[in-house]
């Protein structure tokens, strides 16, 4: 006869119970270093700031100290200074404004295939095994090797900086968007199935509205690396943008110029990123409602 071992209740130690049950405001520090512990809005707040701004007193201090030569790593008063005469002087905001036309094309022209097509790769098994592979082996090749194939193809006007974007993002996003789909419980497509559900009712209903939030996670990781590969996207026959002006730069030894381009690209991913967070939680409020 066999027997199960014995299962034992979950006990939280009172101490952290004690401290999980007071509001958010009221916890004491120590809860900062609780696995997954809601923290308060302004204990976030002032850790968000300082991760940001300590780096940047670090990287004055060596500057102020002498550590650091300029030519190669500029202070952050030289940065900010080239900064200031790019934007008064030299374009910046039509340069911001190109690379953003760039990235957000060739997004969303990733977007709008890698969806249904991932939808289908993570629905359908018959389609995973057409389609997965391929996906797999094309995934791993470098999006800069594309740019002769690119030139020669789609020529060397906006249409070829999108094309490098879409290459670097397209593959990516639609394995992200299968896994995504395919993580959705099977018990809920059983019960759909057992109701009598279509084949386009499971997905319509069952199996997109389960996966819209990771999918939009997937979205947001996947505009992250669209703004990686405006670079690389940018050496085709450019003559404007942040990533033509950081290659450009490179050329003369203007690291100024270099640091507050990838200043500017990191600071508008950074805004980007902000805005998909947002519709998250305005979209999905659910998801958030333990903090």
């Amino acid at each position: 006869m066999s027997t199960s071992p014995p299962s034992f209740p979950l006990v939280v130690p009172a101490p952290a119970a004690e401290a999980a049950a007071l509001p958010p405001a009221r916890r004491p520090l120590s809860s900062l270093w609780t696995v997954r512990a809601p923290i308060n809005r302004r204990a976030y707040w002032v850790l968000a700031l300082s991760g940001l701004v300590l780096p940047l007193l670090a990287w004055a201090a060596l500057a102020a100290w002498g550590g650091l030569d300029p030519t190669f790593m500029p202070s952050p008063a030289a940065v900010l200074g080239k900064f200031w005469v790019w934007l008064t002087e030299n374009d910046l905001i039509d340069d911001m404004a190109v690379s953003t036309y760039r990235v957000v094309a060739g997004f969303l022209l990733s977007a709008v295939i890698a969806l249904p097509l991932g939808l289908f790769i993570g629905s359908y098994r018959s389609v995973q095994a057409l389609l997965e592979p391929l996906t797999d082996f094309i995934r791993y090749m470098p999006a800069v090797a594309f740019i002769p194939l690119v030139m020669l193809w789609v020529g060397i006007d906006e249409g070829s900086k999108i094309a490098i974007i879409f290459i670097g993002t397209f593959f990516q996003m639609v394995l992200m968007v299968a896994e995504d789909v395919r993580r959705v419980p099977a018990a809920q497509v059983e019960a759909a199935q057992t109701m009598g559900a279509t084949r386009s009712e499971l997905i319509e209903k069952v199996i997109l509205p389960s996966a819209k939030p990771a999918l939009l996670d997937t979205l947001r990781i996947t505009m992250g690396w669209a703004w990686t590969y405006l670079v690389v996207a940018e050496l085709v026959a450019a003559n404007s943008g942040l990533g033509y002006a950081i290659l450009r730069a490179q050329r003369f030894l203007q690291t100024d110029t270099i640091f507050a381009g990838i200043i500017v690209i990191g600071l508008i991913g950074l805004a980007t990123d902000q805005a998909f967070r947002l519709l998250h939680r305005r979209a999905f409020p659910w998801l958030y409602l333990k903090g």
